[in-house]
């Protein structure tokens, strides 16, 4: 009997008009993964902690430039007395976001988690205050989120070769794009069972976050690939996710 790779992943892969190449995880992006926090989240400590209801939040938001890190300064200036639980002890330390040692932009931390954090008990309950911020009027989150919390578990990577020729890569978020402390992770959603548990595909869940990455034009070309399977082959089964296939085996 053959034996697979664990993480074996079904890709599709396409040229555009100008030549690049972008290349779809196409075993995730059909799976039915969906966010857990609050839900039985186990958070991303070295060791399992869904009592926190902290999930990715507890090393704080990196900027990816100065775009994003003032769209969330303004997000910050809109926000209302009440709505977010440590907004005094931001104000003590001289704000939310500050340039670390390393010369990053980043959030504080403040009792193991980002200080944007709502904890357990808090009035509107706990979770990303500028994502409950947005839901309560009525807003888009990544349009008040900074831009690693709203992709998360969706990882958009693009390389240039020699020859100009861009490679853009749209995929689940793995360990190690957490760097070397991932593989310290006493749990990771896409890395486990539990986390598959939505009644629709990701592309159809995570559409307005995969619409930001890469525009609505391709992102058509994305789902016509999809549901035409079922003309090509007569089926719309795609590999099962290597969490999905686990749990069957359990």
């Amino acid at each position: 009997m053959t034996s697979y790779p664990e993480d074996l992943h079904e890709w599709v892969t396409f040229r555009d008009e100008d030549g690049d190449s972008w290349l779809f995880d196409l075993t995730f992006l059909t799976s039915n993964y969906e966010c857990i926090f609050g839900k039985g989240c186990l958070g991303v400590f070295t060791e399992p902690a869904p009592e926190y209801e902290l999930g990715c939040c507890v090393y704080g938001a990196h900027f990816v430039d100065k775009d994003d890190r003032l769209q969330i300064e303004a997000q910050i200036a809109r926000l209302e007395p009440g709505e977010w639980e440590l907004a005094e002890e931001a104000e003590r330390l001289g704000g939310a976001i500050y340039k670390n040692e390393d010369g990053e932009w980043v959030t504080r931390i403040v009792d193991d988690a980002c200080i944007m954090a709502n904890r357990p008990g808090f009035e509107h309950g706990s979770g990303c205050t500028l994502h409950q911020a947005a839901v309560r009027r009525g807003e888009r989150p990544i349009d008040w989120k900074p831009d690693v919390c709203w992709q998360v578990p969706i990882r958009f990577d693009q390389s240039t070769d020699d020859n100009g020729h861009t490679t853009y890569i749209l995929r689940e978020w793995k360990r190690r794009d957490w760097g070397e402390g991932g593989a310290e992770f006493g749990w990771w959603c896409t890395d486990d069972p539990l986390a598959f548990s939505a009644d629709r595909p990701v592309f159809k869940t995570s559409r307005e976050e995969i619409v930001e990455l890469i525009g609505e034009q391709l992102y058509e070309v994305l789902v016509d690939t999809i549901e035409n399977r079922a003309i090509d082959r007569g089926t719309r089964a795609f590999l099962p996710h290597p969490e999905v296939r686990r749990r069957h085996r359990v």
